[in-house]
């Protein structure tokens, strides 16, 4: 099985890698989509406002919505979760096997002594747009093929994730995410934050917006400064 795991990955790692260096323009273009937080998690989150606003039935969808975020937020601890606890992956452009050929605008000091598996983006993001294509089919088939297309793939051609990395990954989000389907499950999980949404409208939209802002760029800002507090109390004159 393992075998087979590795045979998958490195077929498809090679026929990605082929189109490395060969247009300058094309792999600045694939780095920015895997490394910028606006057009990694920013986009996703922008289709996530944009069904919460839309006019229809409210109640039930924001249902779906509240849920969906729940499920990003465990489906990002599942992932870390797993790569914290689980067996060491290396990142495939370190991968001497490969002899990955490392696309323009990339460096190999990338996500140094951090696990590729699984992929923690394609948890979270996939988890996210599942939930908005459970309410608004159009807008979630475009979150859906966004968050495949633009954040997926990419990791992969610049090579530090396997495809079964971004596979488990996806596995999880939407796995996570498709437990809305259970009306008890969901209605009970999501009363007390739209209890919360009918008494303080305001506030709730300034708690969301933070919320998702901090999905959108994978809680870097909280991991910047969690470590800087570690290292303030840590510090000894």
């Amino acid at each position: 099985m393992h075998g087979l795991l590795r045979h998958f990955d490195v077929s498809i790692l090679s026929f990605l890698n082929r189109y490395s260096r060969h247009s300058h323009a094309f792999d600045c273009l694939v780095t920015i989509l895997a490394s910028n937080q606006l057009t990694k998690g920013g986009i996703i989150v922008a289709f996530y406002w944009w069904v919460w606003f839309r006019r229809s039935n409210k109640s039930r969808d924001h249902e779906f919505l509240v849920f969906g975020l729940m499920a990003s937020l465990v489906a990002i601890a599942v992932a870390r979760g797993l790569s914290l606890l689980g067996p060491f992956r290396e990142r495939p452009l370190r991968d001497p096997a490969l002899h990955f050929v490392m696309p323009f605008g990339m460096s190999s000091e990338v996500l140094i002594h951090w696990s590729s598996f699984p992929s923690d983006h394609a948890a979270v993001f996939l988890a996210l747009s599942y939930a908005i294509y459970l309410v608004a089919r159009g807008p979630g088939l475009l979150a859906l093929g966004y968050a495949f297309f633009a954040i997926c793939l990419p990791r992969i051609y610049i090579g530090v994730h396997y495809p079964t990395d971004i596979l488990a990954g996806i596995l999880i989000g939407v796995g996570l995410a498709s437990l809305a389907k259970i009306d008890r499950l969901r209605t009970t999980l999501t009363r007390p934050a739209l209890n919360y949404l009918e008494t303080s409208h305001e506030s709730f939209h300034a708690l969301l917006f933070l919320l998702t802002f901090q999905l959108a760029v994978t809680f870097d800002p909280i991991r910047t400064i969690a470590r800087g507090l570690l290292e303030m109390m840590a510090y000894r004159p």
